[in-house]
């Protein structure tokens, strides 16, 4: 995180904790206005002034990031947040990592933790269960477009294939490839350097070398490029 964007966020955060989630809401939707909404006590515009100004260099778009029961999402140095991203709650992403257009982080439930260099790509869905499943992804995985994972367990280095969904408690083993359109099932254990596929989602061979550096590595790599391209608009 940018070290302006991130003192100014835990001066606000500690001093104001009560107006945090409108100022979040402020910086998204009016960075480097100037405006402010009223009633707020002496002292804080000086500090809401820093941080929608640190808040919009950051991410340069019209993210939808929001507070929800004293979670405010956190985010790693780099970044990247399409313009109608929304990002809820109890939300950590690491660095590098970038969440496409209408996908849905919602950490309202229960905790959603990203690693770094993961990219969440257009029109995906991440949520949990209640007091009961939550979302651990680690380094180096891409989630394609129109993913649903829900409460599961994704380790480093995992391709999951446009259109899947998994399902709660599912772990998927390090170096796997979740095809376009399975299912997998709650409860699931995929071997790591594993390819599943299907409805439901069965094993069907191991990852190639090929497969692992053209499709894992190489989409992971690029959309890291991908993201600057947006920030450089």
């Amino acid at each position: 995180m940018d070290i302006h964007f991130q003192q100014s966020h835990l001066t606000l955060q500690a001093q104001f904790p009560h107006y945090f989630g409108v100022i979040v809401t402020m910086g998204i939707a009016i960075p480097n206005s100037g405006t402010f909404a009223p009633n707020f006590p002496p002292g804080i515009i000086h500090h809401v002034t820093d941080y929608l100004i640190n808040f919009g260099a950051y991410f340069n778009s019209m993210a939808i990031i929001k507070e929800v029961r004293g979670f405010t999402p956190v985010f790693g140095k780099n970044c990247y947040l399409a313009d109608n991203a929304v990002v809820i709650g109890d939300v950590v992403l690491g660095d590098d990592c970038s969440v496409w257009f209408s996908t849905v982080l919602r950490g309202d439930v229960n905790s959603i933790r990203i690693g770094n260099r993961v990219n969440i790509q257009d029109g995906s869905i991440l949520h949990t269960l209640y007091q009961k499943s939550v979302i651990d992804i680690d380094d180096d995985v891409t989630v394609g477009h129109n993913v649903v994972i829900h409460g599961a367990k994704i380790e480093r280095d995992c391709l999951i294939g446009i259109g899947s969904v998994v399902l709660d408690h599912v772990v998927v083993g390090q170096g796997s490839i979740i095809a376009a359109g399975s299912v997998v099932l709650e409860g699931t254990r995929i071997e790591p350097g594993s390819i599943y596929a299907g409805t439901p989602a069965r094993r069907i061979k191991d990852v190639g070398p090929v497969q692992s550096k053209e499709m894992i590595e190489k989409i992971a790599r690029n959309y890291i490029f991908y993201a600057d391209w947006y920030r450089k608009k």
